[in-house]
């Protein structure tokens, strides 16, 4: 798979995230700020909730505008075949599953369909993340989440 086009997949995914939110926000806003929204009454929180709304939606446009940022300024880093670090496409396999995973910056949690095949991005603060960082292919790692325990093999690093 193709790194460099996980990459531009992950930048264009964040600009058309970007433009939702901004839509998001200036609806959400002009709720907030519109007539009908004045309280009528001590128990009226119409204008309150539509406040908390906006309020919600500027933080995830800050989040989009950071992560995609990040990844602009984020270069594609050929393979560490000792080591995964930031930027590895890594092939997981689990109970005879294969998936893809791109460690990433930012934007976790983000999927993907590249060249026919669902990328996940994942953070070095994820579990996953974390027990990745430093291990090479056809290591194992075992990844605790909840009262859940998961092991995958480290098939491939891109």
């Amino acid at each position: 798979m193709n790194k460099t086009l996980v990459h531009t997949s992950i930048i264009d995914r964040l600009q058309a995230d970007l433009l939702i939110a901004r839509d998001a926000l200036k609806a959400s806003h002009e709720a907030a700020t519109h007539a009908e929204s004045k309280a009528e009454n001590k128990y009226d929180t119409r204008g309150l909730e539509a406040a908390y709304l906006a309020d919600g939606q500027r933080r995830r446009l800050h989040e989009i505008e950071q992560a995609l940022s990040s990844y602009r300024n984020f270069p594609v880093r050929t393979p560490d075949p000792e080591s995964i670090k930031l930027g590895a496409l890594v092939v997981l396999e689990t109970a005879g599953e294969r998936r893809w995973v791109f460690l990433g910056p930012d934007a976790a949690g983000l999927q993907l369909l590249v060249e026919g095949a669902q990328v996940l991005v994942i953070s070095p603060r994820s579990p996953l993340g974390q027990a990745l960082l430093g291990r090479s292919a056809g290591e194992e790692v075992d990844v605790q989440v909840g009262d859940r325990r998961q092991r995958y093999e480290v098939v491939a690093v891109y």
